[in-house]
């Protein structure tokens, strides 16, 4: 198990999470938390779709951006905040189901940069099925704080 560099990692993650007006809008939540991982669960909405009825790839990689920005961010100091460098997203089944998880994942954290990975899984019937796979780069801004609503 990774060690957060601060123990006020937890609180400090749902505090900048409430802070996503976006995922708020798309109904996105925290699923499940710990350090190096964030999971994120999103309901199905007919509005988040595409023309064929599968959730809108834009939104498949809101959430996967998300997921693993926030398993970064869990293991970054205090003070810190974080920020998407790169990714690249491989969509390998059409995102069709009643919920969808995405599932981030610190594969390495560094002084500034931190490699993540994510899976973004469609669940229908109890079953679930991987829709896609994040690689990301998430960048540590030190002495930069998250920023709150006035």
């Amino acid at each position: 198990m990774k060690v957060p560099a601060d123990p006020q990692w937890e609180r400090r993650v749902r505090e900048s999470f409430a802070q996503q007006s976006f995922m708020r809008l798309i109904g996105a939540e925290i699923a499940a938390l710990a350090p190096g991982r964030c999971t994120l669960s999103l309901p199905f909405r007919a509005d988040l779709c595409q023309q064929n009825g599968f959730l809108h790839a834009g939104v498949t990689s809101a959430i996967a951006d998300s997921a693993a920005g926030y398993a970064a961010f869990s293991l970054m100091p205090a003070g810190a905040a974080v920020l998407t460098v790169e990714f690249k997203i491989n969509l390998m089944a059409p995102a069709a189901g009643e919920r969808f998880l995405a599932r981030g994942l610190v594969i390495r954290a560094g002084r500034a940069l931190t490699t993540t990975e994510c899976d973004v899984v469609a669940i229908a019937d109890g079953e679930e099925k991987m829709v896609a796979r994040m690689l990301a780069t998430m960048m540590g801004l030190q002495g930069s704080p998250e920023k709150t609503k006035a």
